[in-house]
């Protein structure tokens, strides 16, 4: 049977047309650098011309194809220019995790065939050392000053040099809005990265849905401060965004620690801000120490890990800021869900939806599958992993089949949780991470949460540990805020009060610092290694 087919136009979903909105339209916007004293500042327009000449450049170096042209590069208006011009100009971006182990970023950098990367001059001498390993790299443009000897092969451009005198316009082609725009590689906790390839259809769609009021809300009337980094998961969406709309950009830089981070609140006064939860932390206990003005800031998104309620209560109290829950991956674009209470809810009511992961838009379906691949009910209470798919969700990885990951045309997330008749996704472990103890299932996400609410914790980490009558009991390791006390006797007896007695973890560690991934989520099977080699003082009740 013929369908009756529409009499819509067909235009093409593509990065583009999103410049040619932000550096037409949107012109004024601003990206704001910042450079430790104070931003440099380039309005859209200007990034839409030195976008163009970048292109030209690398025209000029060779990519004149789908190429892979690499960013080894913190979040500034220079990294911004390579994320519109190589997949404008029809190459695919690469984003290079900077935290990444070295010899992670040769095995990713390789498996991509990167052919050209740009550098930020403060990496040089890490990149430096990596440089000579990788294989299909022929062009280094360095942003900033800075030298670098290359091996046999490999030229050497500054960045600035290769832009000067380009024509200040380009002739964008006419591309497949399935065809490859930009690659992300998965941070590869177990084996080695996965290659992500978002494509210019998926990329658009999921731009328009940050914009939504559903989602991040962005909107021209922001300046997004963009703390989650551009090497990580397109930066939640946010460059894109950002131009799609004319909210000005906030880049960091390398300034990502607390003290700077509040200066570029209280200078520039971002009304959107996006980070991982250690980085909110951080902030929080800068500003007790030191207080600033950070009241410009509406809206505060946070994903990459579970936030802690007592966080969230903090600063919506203390500071009248709401932080929003967002889940999401590397390989949903990232943004699945934003955690926005539904309209009438109050007290309590409202914050149990703000402590969810939130709700399933339109354009990410959901299901959780339970023993014997049986899909569970959405009713709040039914527990099982989270599968999704969708027009910004991965099909696949890049080279590396993995059908473990995929399943029947789902995204296999690894998360353990349950969804609500009203779409409300709630995490309480990841598959991993669940700790399995006499039958029955303990949420480490769910203890932390709880031990991070007592007013002397700054974190708490949990893992499950061995145990020969129960399988597993958990362990909790505690990092105390500077300047307080508290014993695993007093952190127990606060815990026996919030959880089950059978829950209630025998193993307590304190420590300096708590192992992070590249990323800055909980690295627990770090925590685990410590555990297993006898590295961690425990202390243990009967």
């Amino acid at each position: 049977m013929i369908s009756m087919l529409s009499t819509m136009q067909d235009g093409a979903l593509s990065i583009s047309r999103i410049l040619a909105q932000g550096s037409g339209p949107h012109g004024t916007a601003e990206v704001r650098t910042w450079t430790g004293d104070g931003v440099r500042r380039e309005d859209y327009a200007r990034t839409g011309r030195r976008v163009a000449q970048l292109a030209h450049a690398l025209r000029g170096l060779g990519v004149t194809g789908d190429q892979r042209v690499a960013t080894f590069m913190w979040n500034n208006a220079e990294h911004l220019e390579a994320y519109f011009a190589v997949p404008a100009m029809g190459a695919v971006l690469h984003t290079l995790n900077i935290r990444l182990f070295p010899e992670q970023i040769v095995y990713i950098a390789d498996h991509a065939e990167d052919r050209v990367v740009v550098v930020d001059a403060t990496l040089l001498p890490l990149f430096g050392k990596i440089l000579p390993q990788l294989r299909t790299v022929r062009h280094v443009i360095v942003v900033g000053e800075g030298t670098l000897e290359p091996p046999t092969g490999v030229e050497v451009h500054a960045y600035e040099d290769l832009l000067a005198g380009q024509p200040e316009e380009f002739p964008w082609p006419s591309v497949d809005e399935r065809s490859a725009a930009a690659m992300c590689y998965t941070s590869g906790t177990t084996g080695n990265p996965k290659g992500v390839v978002y494509s210019h259809r998926s990329i658009y769609l999921h731009s328009m849905q940050v914009c939504m009021t559903d989602g991040m809300r962005l909107s021209q009337a922001d300046t997004a401060l963009a703390v989650v980094p551009m090497f990580h998961a397109m930066s939640w969406g946010l460059p894109y965004a950002a131009f799609m709309v004319g909210a000005s950009l906030v880049m960091p830089d390398r300034f990502l620690q607390p003290e700077p981070l509040v200066n570029m609140i209280a200078t520039e006064r971002p009304t959107f801000a996006a980070a991982v939860p250690t980085i909110w932390q951080g902030v929080l206990q800068h500003l007790d120490a030191a207080p600033q003005d950070i009241s410009s800031l509406q809206e505060v998104v946070v994903g990459g890990s579970a936030c802690p309620p007592a966080l969230m209560r903090t600063f919506q109290e203390r500071y009248g800021i709401p932080i929003l829950h967002a889940w999401g991956m590397t390989e949903t674009s990232p943004l699945g869900t934003v955690a926005r209470p539904p309209a009438g809810a109050t007290g309590e009511q409202l914050w149990a939806y703000r402590a969810s992961q939130g709700r399933l838009p339109a354009g990410v379906e959901g299901r959780l599958i339970g023993d014997g691949e049986a899909v569970l009910p959405w009713d709040g209470e039914s527990v099982g992993e989270l599968e999704v798919r969708g027009p910004w969700i991965a099909a696949s990885y890049y080279r590396d089949d993995d059908p473990e990951k995929f399943h029947d045309g789902w995204l296999r997330t690894g998360d353990v949780g349950h969804i609500s008749p009203e779409g409300f996704l709630r995490l309480t472990d990841r598959a991993k991470d669940v700790i399995k103890s006499g039958g029955e299932w303990i949420s480490s996400v769910d203890l932390e949460n709880h031990v991070m609410a007592h007013p002397a914790v700054a974190e708490a980490v949990v893992i499950g540990v061995p145990d020969e009558k129960w399988d597993e009991r958990p362990l909790v390791a505690v990092v105390l805020r500077e300047g307080h006390q508290a014993t695993a006797d007093e952190l127990r007896d606060f815990l026996a009060e919030r959880v089950a007695k059978w829950q209630l973890p025998e193993h307590w560690t304190f420590v300096a610092e708590t192992p992070k991934t590249s990323v800055g989520k909980f690295d627990k099977k770090r925590l685990r290694q410590q555990h297993s080699e006898g590295h961690l003082n425990v202390t243990t009740f009967s």
